[in-house]
């Protein structure tokens, strides 16, 4: 008779089929780790994108708000104050003096929405520290003050008068210039801004150290004057700059008054 099958068999005969060891299992967690890392990047760069894109359109409604407020005013609009985004001025339009030409964008003036409970709009990171800001020069032009912001201002000048003027400037970089005068030796890509309107971007809450950006008013500070800077984006320690930037210069304002019959 032939025995049956022994049930006795070494246990370490059937070792192979009891599981994972753990080195097995540690390489598979390094695998799966791999693909999750491989995955999470590339969404992490998208929703930057994605906000970065938000911000521009942001920003051109925000120029193309400011323009409208023009050809229906006769003048540009001043920043708002801290609370319910209007514009806020030291007397009335007819005089034009602004209470600050820098700040934040009169968004509820202008009619620009979505707007936050306190009537500003955001940029795409949508903090409060992430409200668009506006500044509008100052400036006295064919003896008129205030000629920006005065109604019918700019009409009282004449648009001869403007010619060879500078107002704002934006330069490529913060290195070189000279404070409230000029781009200095950092390129100037214009130097005749009469609106700048922009984003601190995602370091809104911790600022910056590059001196590139402390040339824009920010919330943690920033320079209060005619100088400006935009440039590419840019992560080295020192040199960051996240910011985003439009402007809106006489040739381009004038164009749009003239179509409204606001300048002849």
């Amino acid at each position: 008779m032939t025995a049956p099958p022994s049930s006795s068999r070494p246990l370490r005969n059937l070792r192979p089929g009891l599981g994972f060891t753990l080195i097995e299992m540690a390489v598979v967690l390094v695998v799966v780790a791999l693909v999750l890392g491989s995955l999470l990047v590339p969404l992490a760069s998208q929703v930057e994108q994605r906000r970065i894109d938000a911000t521009t359109q942001t920003l051109e409604q925000a120029r193309d708000a400011v323009l409208a407020f023009a050809t229906a005013r006769g003048r540009l609009p001043c920043p708002a104050g801290t609370v319910n985004g209007q514009e806020v001025l030291t007397t009335n339009a007819a005089t034009g003096d602004c209470a600050t030409f820098w700040g934040l964008l009169p968004a509820a003036t202008l009619g620009i929405s979505p707007l936050d409970a306190e009537g500003f709009v955001r940029d795409g990171w949508g903090l409060d520290q992430n409200r668009i800001r506006y500044a509008v020069r100052n400036a006295t032009v064919g003896g008129q003050n205030y000629v920006f912001t005065k109604t019918g201002g700019i009409k009282a000048a004449g648009m001869p008068a403007f010619n060879g003027s500078q107002f704002l400037y934006v330069c490529n970089s913060g290195t070189g210039v000279n404070s409230n005068t000029d781009c200095g030796s950092a390129f100037s890509l214009t130097t005749e801004a009469v609106v700048v309107i922009w984003s601190v971007g995602p370091n809104a809450v911790t600022g910056s150290a590059s001196a590139d950006e402390a040339e824009n008013p920010n919330p943690n500070g920033g320079s209060a004057d005619r100088i400006f800077v935009s440039r590419p984006r840019g992560t080295g320690t020192g040199a960051e700059y996240d910011d985003q930037m439009v402007w809106i210069t006489p040739p381009i304002l004038f164009q749009r008054m003239i179509a409204a019959g606001q300048l002849p």
